[in-house]
């Protein structure tokens, strides 16, 4: 009844059956999983066994025996201790001990097993799903006592990979395009961007540190267990190494910000602007796959620039933070990362533009009730069909506002794999933000950027009236280098993707001529297909890639390989921890100051956005520029990948809510609505409501701020300013 209740199904609709069965004297019975309900496979049976009725398997008085069963064999079995059993009476049934001889004994051959698997097999394929079946073995042999569909069995997935040797000499590291590339990497996508990065990459190096800096093979995005690393030859890596002097002086000098702006951007643009509008039906796939060629190795060419301007960023935030911290802080002055906050940027731009349509809709109530009601995006965005009695006129203004956002900012990515969509072909996550300022549950971004440049130039004012004249000589240069950079590593990554829905476009339309083939079911199975299977177009059964690529997501890749080897001494400059975390206390980078503690709201991506609440923790693999809406509602971040110069840490810091990042296992050991208390400070999540025990030894964690060599270059810098401002 209750129920019933709960679906909505009236009384008057519904019958009651009685089934009466003739009673099994059971030996034994149990319950059949025609898929096994861990890990989702479909190829698995799962058999659990008891001794008599199977009363006591479905009350769970008894630890039962375990067998999976594949292919006809037996790959595993759990024999319990069975020391209890339900066997019948005159007028009913009563628990007795199970005799000692059949305690630790098998319930079920391995041949009663593969039968009773079998059987299994059979009433699968009669109701053409996967079943949940209770059985009982009796005097003439086994009997089926009901059968029904498996509910919440979760996608297949083979066993997360635990082997992450390499096959050459090579040194292999996930930075950088980490923070765009969190999960294993799906076929296409991977074929493809290795070729593009490699090529990308030496062409940079050729230009900056000469035609000897890198040869062929010397660089590539190869993955391992379908993660994506960087690799270098060992020579290459030396011969780098050695032309740092050469890099410097580009980062110095301003050269890398005006490639970027002059040439890098405007590159990228123009080569987009070859496909954007190009008829598909009249191209061939053979066209359509060289157009994604095209298009993804410009944009791994525009990326590859950009991380020419990262550098900038990074090095005149640590320099001025150094400075800061070491020669002008006061105990209860802010943090130097006030000094940087209440800038334009892109992520900040597309914020500003949501609330601004959101501050329009509100003049109309009925706009209002629409766009907060059940509607799917497409029906809320379609200009010639109002929703919910709106005003024609109304509609399309709102409509043309929202595709006007879309055209500006719909390109922001989620995730660098073209297999994950972007806003401008799946709206309905920035839809689910609009809401939340529907709500009138954000802040106006307008005047919280306003607040933040108050208390930015209010503290420079302060520092340079306590300065020395030699002091605020570097401190101005330190200042105006660091504030002029901070916008750019937002501006440059915001446009990353600005050839995906483009790409994506093209990508559908082979999806959707392969459907019609008869080569996949779904046009999004394109993605987990190779160049020369699309172009073969012959059938493929890609499901078993997609339950392999479900299993390598649930690893944890190691940031450096080679494991073992003095390669690991780069580790504390990694974006996320490599190393394993158990305890109620998880460790991460402090990325922005500040403690909180709020329920945890973990996103798998940004199908999950309508989930978040006001006031809740922002948990994820990572965040990207697309992700910026979802930090109006959030207390605090908490992410697997990340550091104090990320994209989460910049964007944690203008909406003064503290992040911990880095932590390589937050997804994993956090769940919806446990208690959190963040700690941006120490760099610490405290599970509230864990009852594990701290870990014996506490993982090593990279410092807050990239350690030893980045001080060693801030101290440098300081000192060569000083010797300036004397001459």
């Amino acid at each position: 009844m209750a129920y019933r209740a709960r679906e909505g199904i009236a009384p008057a609709d519904v019958a009651l059956a009685v089934v009466v069965q003739r009673m099994v004297e059971a030996d034994a019975a149990g319950v059949m999983f025609t898929a096994n309900p861990t890990n989702g496979r479909r190829d698995e049976t799962v058999v659990s066994a008891a001794w008599g009725l199977g009363e006591s398997v479905v009350s769970g008085a008894v630890t039962t025996d375990d067998v999976v069963v594949t292919d006809g064999r037996v790959m595993s079995r759990t024999t319990a201790d069975k020391a209890v059993m339900t066997v019948p009476t005159g007028d009913g049934t009563v628990e007795r001990p199970v005799p000692d001889a059949d305690r630790g004994r098998a319930v079920l051959s391995d041949d009663d097993a593969v039968a009773l698997a079998a059987l299994g097999a059979r009433i699968a394929a009669h109701f053409g799903a996967p079943q949940d079946v209770e059985w009982a073995h009796g005097p003439d042999g086994f009997a089926i006592v009901q059968a029904r569909p498996i509910t919440a069995l979760p996608e297949p997935e083979t066993a997360p990979p635990t082997d992450w040797s390499v096959p050459d000499n090579a040194l292999y590291a996930r930075a950088s395009i980490v923070e765009q590339l969190p999960d294993p990497l799906t076929p296409l996508f991977e074929e493809l961007i290795d070729p593009a990065v490699a090529h990308s990459l030496a062409a940079l190096m050729h230009e900056l540190l000469g035609e000897d800096a890198v040869r062929d093979g010397d660089v590539g995005l190869p993955t391992v267990n379908g993660y994506a690393y960087y690799r270098y030859t060992r020579s290459a890596m030396w011969r780098m190494t050695a032309k740092t002097p050469t890099a410097m002086k580009l980062l110095v000098s301003g050269g890398a910000q005006a490639r970027w702006h002059a040439r890098a951007h405007p590159a990228y643009a123009a080569a987009v602007a070859r496909w954007a509008d190009r008829p598909l039906d009249a191209l061939s796939v053979t066209d359509l796959l060289h157009g994604v060629r095209f298009l993804l190795d410009a944009g791994t060419s525009y990326y590859t620039a950009v991380q020419t301007i990262i550098p900038i960023a990074a090095s005149s935030e640590v320099l001025l933070t150094r400075f800061y911290e070491t020669l002008v802080r006061r105990d209860g002055d802010p943090p130097a990362a006030t000094l940087l906050l209440g800038f334009d940027s892109a992520p900040i731009r597309a914020e500003r533009s949501l609330y601004g349509i959101a501050e329009w809709a509100r003049g109309d109530a009925r706009l209002v009730a629409t766009l907060l009601g059940p509607g799917a995006a497409d029906a809320l965005l379609d200009p010639a069909h109002p929703v919910g009695g709106v005003d024609a006129d109304v509609w399309r203004e709102w409509t043309a506002r929202f595709h006007a956002h879309l055209a500006a900012h719909g390109h922001t990515v989620y995730n660098l794999d073209f297999a994950n969509a972007v806003p401008a072909d799946d709206p309905a996550p920035l839809l689910d933000a609009l809401r939340f300022f529907l709500r009138g549950e954000g802040a106006d971004p307008v005047e919280r950027q306003r607040r933040s440049a108050t208390r930015r130039d209010e503290l420079a004012a302060s520092v340079r009236e306590r300065l020395d004249p030699l002091r605020r000589k570097v401190f101005d240069r330190l200042l105006a280098w660091a504030q002029s950079a901070a916008p750019l590593r937002e501006d440059a990554l915001a446009d990353i993707g600005l050839a995906w829905p483009h790409l994506r476009a093209l990508l559908r339309e082979i999806g959707r001529r392969l459907v019609s083939a008869g080569v996949i079911p779904t046009e999004d199975d394109v993605y987990w297909l190779r160049s020369a299977e699309i172009l073969a177009a012959d059938p493929v059964d890609v499901e078993p890639r997609k339950a392999l690529w479900r299993g390598r997501r649930r690893a944890t890749p190691p940031g450096l390989l080679p494991q073992g080897s003095w390669w690991d001494l780069m580790e504390r400059f990694m974006p996320t921890a490599t190393t394993e975390q158990s305890g109620p206390v998880i460790r991460g980078i402090g990325a922005s100051a500040g403690q909180v503690t709020a329920p945890a709201r973990v996103l798998g991506g940004p199908a999950d956005f309508g989930r978040m609440q006001a006031g809740e923790v922002l948990v994820a693999s990572i965040t990207t520029p697309a992700w910026t809406p979802l930090f109006a509602m959030a207390a605090g971040v908490v992410t697997d990948v990340g550091g104090p110069l990320s994209h989460s840490s910049i964007v944690a810091r203008e909406y003064g809510i503290p992040a911990v990042l880095g932590t390589a296992v937050a997804t994993r050991r956090i769940t919806d609505g446990e208690r959190l208390l963040v700690d941006g400070d120490a760099g610490t999540v405290t599970l509230l409501d864990s009852t594990d025990t701290p870990a014996a030894a506490t993982p090593e964690r990279r410092p807050s701020w990239p350690g030893l060599l980045i001080g060693a270059a801030a101290v440098a810098a300081v000192a060569l300013a000083v010797r300036r401002a004397r001459l």
